[in-house]
C-alpha cells in the first residue's frame, strides 16, 4: 500500500511540475495570457511541497521521482500535446521507470 502511495504521490507531483512549466510555456511560446505565470507559479509551488512530503533522502526520491517524470511526460506528449508515441519513446521511459523501481526497491528496507 505505502508503495501505490509513493507512486501515486510521484504521479500527481509530476503533474503539478509539467503544468507549472507549460503555462509559462504557453505564454511565452503561444501567445497565452501573462495570466498563465499565475497558476504556473502555483502549480509549481505545489510541486515543491508534494516533493517535500516523502520521508527519505531528498537525492533519492528525486532520483526515483525522476523515472516517473519521464513517463507521465510522455503520458503529457501523447495526450496534451496530441504527439503519437514512438517505439523509443516507450523503450525510454520503460528504462526510466525501471531505474526509478531499481532505486525504491533497493532502497526499500533500508
Amino acid at each position: 500500500m505505502l508503495m501505490l502511495r509513493t507512486f501515486g504521490l510521484f504521479v500527481v507531483t509530476a503533474i503539478a511540475e509539467i503544468v507549472g512549466c507549460y503555462l509559462p510555456y504557453l505564454w511565452l511560446k503561444r501567445n497565452g495570457s501573462a495570466w498563465l505565470l499565475v497558476p504556473g507559479t502555483m502549480s509549481l509551488a505545489l510541486f515543491a511541497w508534494l516533493l517535500s512530503l516523502h520521508p527519505t533522502a531528498s537525492g533519492r526520491v528525486y532520483a526515483a521521482y525522476g523515472g516517473v517524470y519521464v513517463a507521465v511526460s510522455m503520458m503529457w506528449l501523447w495526450k496534451v500535446d496530441r504527439s503519437p508515441l514512438t517505439a523509443w519513446d516507450l523503450v525510454g521511459a520503460a528504462v526510466a521507470v525501471t531505474g526509478m523501481g531499481i532505486i525504491v526497491l533497493g532502497n526499500w528496507r533500508t
